[in-house]
């Protein structure tokens, strides 16, 4: 009988591959709670309706993207294709905005969508994603995008860049959209199908198209950026502002519109060139209308979120691959000394020492072999004669020295040298 695979385009995540993931997370959670960022976690289906009006319903990712179903019930449901309409929804949902000037929030978790599965670009994937509500001046938008470069520099990840827009506001938004349905009108029927309908629909999503004949048409279309207002260009110049105060590195790119429509005034990527056509391995911007839009109250609104699998591969890039390992390795020699192991190994991981052991009596030289395959640091090593004489030797992995030392002070001494590792 033929084995089942998995569904194409959503991957399982193999424990040689989870120190990668573990190490994203833990540094992605110390600096979001450094910056008050509070963790929230949504569920994985919502009602249609939700991303439907919160993403817009002219949108690759409601139109063509989304896991959508009908339930017994007959209520049409999706699985999440992003993290911020849901969080809204919660926050709208159990009245959050009403016991504070001003909440941030994170979650990380996967997000659903059904396109053609590509690197870096999979059917199910995994967002960091963070969002502010109840601020609306430009402080903490340049606080967000400095907040993103250093996660990035803690992750460890080099070579990326920050590119920032504004995308206005609906009044001058409104102005520039008729300005560039005239240019995309008057260039004729030299766009893609997708760009043809795009141009009466939503205009600003043209510039998301990866075709190259239409980004050839695109090079000299009017921009957003010099159709603005001037509190929208107040705005964006303070942004500026704030981010050069803060040592933080950017560029203006007025092609970046980013593919959702609740988006306005700031909007960023942060863009690497090591992963082919997958470039921007993170994005966000302000949105102060989707709460309002979602049945909540008007309040301002900014956000981001970030793909962990281009993470992923841009650390696998960097790095040698990081294997989860534990500690000490127990190697015992007859039955005796197999059953002492057995307990003593227990209660090291008891206080909190990763171990593994031999389960099956095999020899010394085959234990040998599965302790260095396992990347322990330690060896203990329990034979019938040390186990008579209440001793083990340990040996360290790394220098290959070995010691004897008596078995009950295995976790003192254990401690002792990491320790000094660590503060020599």
């Amino acid at each position: 009988m033929e084995a089942v695979q998995a569904v194409r385009g959503m991957n399982d995540i193999l424990p040689e591959q989870v120190g990668w993931w573990q190490g994203i997370e833990a540094a992605a959670r110390k600096v979001l709670e450094n910056f008050g960022y509070r963790e929230m976690r949504t569920p994985v289906a919502e009602k249609l309706e939700l991303f439907a009006r919160g993403i817009g319903e002219s949108t690759d990712i409601v139109e063509k993207e989304m896991y959508a179903f009908e339930d017994r019930n007959g209520d049409w449901l999706a699985l999440r294709p992003e993290a911020t309409a849901s969080i809204v929804r919660a926050y709208v949902q159990h009245g959050l905005h009403g016991d504070s000037s001003y909440h941030k929030f994170y979650q990380i978790g996967p997000m659903f969508r059904h396109e053609r599965p590509q690197k870096g670009r999979y059917r199910q994937f995994h967002q960091i994603d963070a969002e502010v509500f109840g601020l609306d001046g430009p402080m903490i938008d340049a606080e967000m995008m400095h907040m993103v470069s250093l996660l990035m520099e803690r992750i460890g990840i080099s070579g990326v860049s920050l590119n920032i827009n504004t995308l206005g506001c609906p009044k001058c938004r409104q102005v520039y959209r008729e300005v560039l349905k005239k240019f995309l009108s008057d260039k004729g029927d030299g766009f893609c199908e997708d760009c043809m309908r795009r141009r009466e629909t939503n205009p600003l999503r043209v510039f998301d198209c990866k075709v190259k004949s239409c980004a050839q048409l695109l090079e000299s279309a009017p921009q957003l950026i010099d159709h603005l207002c001037e509190d929208c260009r107040a705005h964006f110049e303070a942004v500026r502002d704030h981010l050069e105060k803060l040592g933080t590195p950017y560029a203006v790119n007025p092609r970046i519109v980013r593919g959702l429509d609740y988006y306005m005034r700031t909007t960023f990527e942060v863009i690497t060139d090591r992963l082919g056509a997958q470039s921007a391995i993170g994005g966000g911007g302000r949105y102060d209308g989707l709460v309002r839009d979602l049945g909540g109250p008007d309040v301002a609104a900014v956000g981001f979120a970030m793909g962990l699998e281009r993470l992923v591969l841009l650390l696998e890039q960097e790095k040698t691959k990081p294997v989860r390992s534990p500690l000490c390795f127990f190697a015992s020699l007859g039955d005796q000394a197999r059953a002492s192991a057995f307990l003593l190994s227990q209660k090291l991981r008891e206080r909190g020492v990763e171990t593994e052991i031999d389960y099956e009596g095999r020899s010394l030289k085959s234990q040998m072999r599965r302790a260095d395959k396992s990347g322990a640091k330690y060896v203990l090593i329990l034979g019938e004669d040390e186990l008579a004489r209440r001793e083990v030797q340990l040996r360290d992995m790394l220098t290959k020295t070995q010691r004897i030392l008596p078995l009950d002070t295995i976790l003192e001494t254990l401690e002792t040298i990491e320790a000094e590792k660590f503060n020599p």
